[in-house]
């Protein structure tokens, strides 16, 4: 029996984004929509092509080469071979990451009780 290899953590943070693309696969065109995206790879909705075909994704007048890793009935998960550093899609994904707040809001903090629990019992 093998053992698979320990899973490494994701390189690249995954952001939340809602952005309309194209996928064009070997024989056909594909409407989508990509809900989860980084620089190494994105979660599309609404268009599925098999494990490990090639792809390419059209946003923006850009296109990004992409390859399957994963599919379900109705959305794909695409790595990119290579990394995303420039063009719209990028771009989507840097206003994206600067739009979503990044930890808890600073309010909630200034009103905690320093006792034990919600009612502060010591």
């Amino acid at each position: 029996m093998t053992s698979s290899p320990p899973r490494r953590p994701r390189e690249h943070k995954r952001t939340a984004v809602d952005l309309d693309v194209i996928v064009n696969g070997v024989l056909n065109h594909i409407g989508g929509r990509i809900t989860d995206l980084s620089e190494g790879g994105a979660r599309i909705d609404g268009a599925s092509l098999p494990e490990r075909s090639r792809c390419e994704i059209h946003y923006g007048g850009q296109i990004v080469y992409a390859v399957v890793m994963w599919s379900e009935y109705d959305r794909m998960g695409v790595r990119f071979p290579y990394e995303l550093t420039h063009g719209p899609l990028f771009r989507a994904l840097e206003a994206a990451r600067e739009a979503t707040p990044s930890g808890p809001a600073r309010i909630f903090l200034s009103q905690r009780h320093t006792g034990f629990g919600r009612r502060g019992l010591n």
